[in-house]
């Protein structure tokens, strides 16, 4: 990819169309509220809404691409597309492998459901969470029986099937599964705060784009626009900036 330039004018940010390449905006869209398929078969959620802004204010020219979860940093070192814009957290971990922006999402709780009255130790069953991600490795080390999947919709199956006591995940995607779930489903434990907030991923070798999406979500922060996404997505009481 090319340079990328990008000016602060005047009092604001002002932004300008820094090349004429397309950035490749990479999205799981299996993982609502961050990132899902509506029922026109668009990319659509949180990070849709935000990453279209980023574009806008960039004066980037953004097309959006589906990938699967775990093959989602390969497919960027790769150069299947541009940036990852998928509920991905930062750690350090990912951060050897590949860059991150700022977080655009502070760190949001990950929480356990599982099913009949809520009384199961689960930290100390099998526990069913997505494969390559921060739920994943917290439920390997906190010496549970770690079962991975795919998708998350596959840990959710999994738990209704009986193959696993319970699933964590991050409580946003699991709290309209609750709610929905005439009761079959409840938290359990605590609230787990794991990761550093939720960032683009960016290829290493490409500082300078990384450079202008931070612009974009430092704009984002001070005009309050950023807060009200997430107010939108993730409900009025979502941790904000």
């Amino acid at each position: 990819m090319k340079k990328i330039l990008l000016s602060a004018l005047l009092l604001g940010f002002i932004y300008s169309p820094v090349n004429a390449d397309t950035v490749r905006m990479g999205t799981e869209g299996a993982y609502p509220p961050y990132n899902f398929i509506n029922d026109n078969g668009e990319i659509d959620g949180f990070e849709r809404d935000l990453g279209d802004e980023l574009c806008d204010r960039t004066g980037l020219d953004c097309e959006w691409v589906q990938n699967d979860w775990d093959s989602i940093i390969p497919n960027l070192v790769s150069g299947n597309y541009d940036t990852i814009i998928a509920g991905m957290s930062i750690t350090d971990e990912r951060d050897e492998v590949i860059d991150f922006t700022q977080d655009y999402l502070p760190p949001d709780p990950s929480a356990y459901i599982t099913t009949g009255d809520g009384n199961k130790a689960a930290y100390i069953g099998i526990v069913a969470a997505q494969t390559s991600t921060i739920q994943a490795s917290h439920v390997a080390e906190s010496g549970a029986i770690l079962v991975e999947f795919a998708t998350p919709d596959e840990t959710i199956s999994a738990l209704r099937n009986g193959e696993v006591e319970a699933v964590m995940a991050d409580k946003a995607f699991l709290a309209p599964i609750v709610d929905e779930s005439n009761g079959d489903f409840k938290f359990i434990g605590k609230d787990v705060f794991i990761g550093g907030g939720v960032g683009m991923g960016i290829r290493e070798s490409d500082s300078d784009l990384k450079d202008t999406f931070n612009a974009a979500i430092d704009s984002m922060k001070e005009d309050g626009s950023l807060n009200n996404l997430i107010k939108k997505w993730f409900g009025e009481d979502a941790s904000i900036y």
